[in-house]
């Protein structure tokens, strides 16, 4: 069977070259789905971070923007982290995404290393499904004045200082106050974050075809401010009222300083992030291998 998809991008975590989760370092496991790739008919291209910081030689180097105009798929390598940078560079252009899994969890990376030959052959030749997932726009204002912007794929977090007490959060949604919050934090989480800081918090899970983000307090002062569920179509503001060396974190990957007054204001972002799944994948198939479901089950 040939490959549907004529030019496709290798993106690695580059930042560790040793053995991953999967027992292969992180150069051997790029060069071995890349000649997977070749004689599958596709032409490789390497991102550029990726090939630098690798030291490879001999394939077709571009960067992001390159890649979203030119190639038709994009391979990703390594753990979560590892796809949730790319794929908010990636969103818009509309490439489609697979992840490779050498991290740990593989919430959004789902096919393990050891079988991506096995897997890749018939997605290639067009045997996948495809899934969307939101992004979030934020934005830190200040004096009226915007400070601080992130995109987030999983979720934006207002944190207190790692020394200070809690927080108190003024909590608005479409320009309607909702609460004022005492608490160490607060998590806005998508349905792909409903499953990363969101969970451990007590959140509940969204699943990626609900319009909808979820707000969920870290620590409440008064145990009856429970998470909620919105429509993602709202402008959520959250508002700095009180507390020492509060931050923002987009994804964890981004932070921003906040001081009191600042408004951190969470918005739907225009693009998607496309996935691509082996054909007759299921959210719930990801949900009981990675949550550990009906282990000691009969």
């Amino acid at each position: 069977m040939k490959s549907q998809f004529r030019q496709v991008a290798l993106i690695g975590k580059y930042q560790a070259v040793s053995s991953g989760a999967s027992g292969a370092s992180s150069r051997q496991a790029l060069e071995e789905i890349a000649h997977f790739l070749m004689d599958e008919g596709c032409e490789v291209v390497l991102e550029a971070d990726t090939a630098a910081n690798m030291g490879f030689n001999g394939y077709t180097v571009m960067d992001v923007a390159a890649i979203g105009a030119s190639c038709d798929l994009c391979l990703v390598v390594g753990g979560d982290g590892t796809m949730l940078g790319i794929g908010r560079q990636m969103a818009q252009y509309g490439v489609p995404l697979i992840g490779i899994n050498q991290g740990r969890l593989g919430f959004i990376t789902d096919i393990p290393f050891h079988e991506f030959r096995a897997t890749l052959k018939p997605m290639l030749a067009g045997a996948y499904d495809e899934d969307h997932r939101s992004l979030m726009n934020a934005r830190v204002m200040r004096d009226e004045h915007c400070v601080f912007s992130a995109v987030a794929m999983n979720d934006v977090v207002v944190n207190r200082g790692a020394t200070s007490g809690m927080v108190e959060l003024r909590v608005e949604v479409d320009g309607h106050f909702v609460a004022n919050q005492r608490a160490d934090g607060l998590i806005i989480a998508t349905p792909t974050g409903s499953t990363a800081y969101s969970l451990s918090a007590g959140g509940p899970l969204l699943h990626p075809s609900i319009p909808g983000w979820v707000l969920v307090p870290i620590a409440p002062h008064t145990l009856s401010n429970r998470p909620i569920v919105l429509a993602n179509i709202a402008e959520i503001a959250i508002e700095i009222v009180a507390g020492r060396d509060a931050s923002a974190n987009f994804d964890m990957q981004s932070l921003a300083t906040l001081m009191h007054g600042d408004r951190i204001v969470v918005t739907r972002s225009e693009y998607q992030v496309r996935f691509l799944h082996p054909k007759g994948w299921t959210y719930f198939d990801t949900l009981r291998k990675k949550l550990h479901w009906n282990e000691g089950v009969a």
